[in-house]
C-alpha cells in the first residue's frame, strides 16, 4: 500500500541522504529505495492591514532568524508598538512574539505546502478588545524537483509498516503542539555537526510518477559516530526509534520553536533534560528509512518546518 500523504510541515516524512544520479533517469533497487504568522492600532472600519516589515536595529535583526516569505520561510511582520506582549494566531496555532514596547514582531513560520498570495495572522490586543487580520504576501518558490524510476513494489509500505507509521505520526503531533514559555532569547543556531550542508530543503522527488512529500530539513554529511550538538539552549521533549527517521531527538526552544535530529546511532539525552548550547545530543548513524550514515537536521516554528539555512549563525 502506498504511505498516507503527510502535510509538508510534518515531521514524520521519508527523509534521506542525497541521490547522485549518474543520469537523469536512475534506477534503484528495493534495498535503496526511500519513501521519500500588524499592528493593532488600526482604524476599526478596516477589515485587515498590510503588514510591514518590522523595523528594528541591525544588532537584534542580526540575532533573528532571515526573512522570507516563501513556503518553508520565515516571515518577520511587525505588530506596531505596545506597553505589552500583544498575542499573535495563524488559524489556531499560536506564533511566537518577540521585541519590546517600542516594536513587537511576530515571527511566522511558512509551511512548504502554502500557496503564493496573500495570508493572514490575526493579533489581540493585550489589553483586550477585537482582533485585527494582518495580511501578508507569500511569494513563490521553486524548489527542485527529482523524478526517479525505482524496482516496482520497493516504494509502497506494507500493511503492518502503515499501521506503525500511523502511530508514530500521532505520537508526533502531539510531541510538536507544544508552546512553552520562557520564548528564546536567541535565534541564530550553530551548526549541529561539521560537514557539507546539502541544499536539499524543499526538493521533492517522484517516485515512479508518485509525487512525495518535499524534504523538510537539512542533511549534513558526517561518519557515524560524529557529535551531534545542540545549537541553542532547549529541553528534550521526545526521542525514540521511528520507521523513517530511526534514532531521533526532539528539541524545544521555547515559542513554538523546535529542532529534529534524524538517524542517529545514539541518543545521550532524556525527555525532561534542559540542555545548554553545545551539549552532546547523540550521534551520528544510518538508523531508520537512509542509504549512509548523515545527520537529518529539520527546524520547526508554528508547527510548519522551515528551511534551517534561515537560522545558521
Amino acid at each position: 500500500m502506498r504511505p498516507p500523504e503527510a502535510l509538508s510541515s510534518h515531521p514524520l516524512e521519508a527523509v534521506d541522504k542525497a541521490f547522485r544520479p549518474d543520469s537523469s533517469t536512475v534506477r534503484l533497487n528495493r534495498r535503496t529505495a526511500l519513501l521519500g504568522a500588524a499592528g493593532f492600532l488600526a482604524i476599526a472600519a478596516m477589515p485587515a492591514l498590510a503588514a510591514r516589515p518590522a523595523k528594528t536595529s541591525s544588532s537584534s535583526t542580526g540575532a533573528w532568524p532571515r526573512a522570507s516569505q516563501v513556503p518553508g520561510g520565515v516571515a518577520r511582520l511587525s505588530l506596531g508598538p505596545g506597553k505589552t506582549r500583544p498575542a499573535a494566531h495563524d488559524g489556531d496555532i499560536p506564533l511566537l512574539v518577540i521585541g519590546g514596547p517600542k516594536e513587537w514582531t511576530a515571527l511566522v513560520g511558512i509551511p512548504l505546502s502554502a500557496q503564493p498570495g496573500e495570508a493572514h495572522i490575526s493579533v489581540l490586543p493585550p489589553e483586550g478588545g477585537a482582533s485585527r487580520e494582518i495580511s501578508y504576501t507569500i511569494a513563490p518558490k521553486q524548489y527542485s524537483v527529482q523524478r526517479l524510476k525505482v524496482a516496482p513494489g520497493t516504494v509502497d509500505l506494507s500493511a503492518e509498516d502503515e499501521a506503525r507509521y500511523k502511530r508514530e505520526r500521532a505520537h508526533q503531533d502531539t510531541v510538536t503542539s507544544v508552546f512553552t514559555e520562557p520564548l528564546p532569547q536567541k535565534f541564530r543556531m550553530r551548526v549541529p555537526v561539521p560537514g557539507r550542508r546539502s541544499s536539499s530543503f524543499g526538493l521533492r522527488r517522484v517516485f515512479n510518477g508518485q509525487s512525495r512529500n518535499p524534504h523538510s530539513g537539512m542533511d549534513i554529511a558526517a561518519g557515524t559516530g560524529t557529535p551531534v550538538l545542540a545549537p541553542l539552549p532547549g529541553r528534550i521533549i521526545d526521542t525514540g526509534n521511528y520507521f523513517f527517521n530511526g534514532n531521533t531527538v526532539w528539541m524545544d526552544h521555547g515559542g513554538g520553536l523546535l529542532t529534529m535530529y534524524c538517524h542517529l546511532s545514539r541518543i545521550d539525552v532524556m525527555p525532561g533534560d534542559m540542555v545548554d548550547t553545545g551539549t552532546r545530543l547523540a550521534l551520528v548513524g544510518a538508523t531508520g528509512r537512509v542509504t549512509g550514515p548523515h545527520l537529518h537536521w529539520s527546524v520547526m516554528l508554528n508547527k510548519a518546518m522551515v528551511d534551517p539555512a534561515l537560522f545558521i549563525d
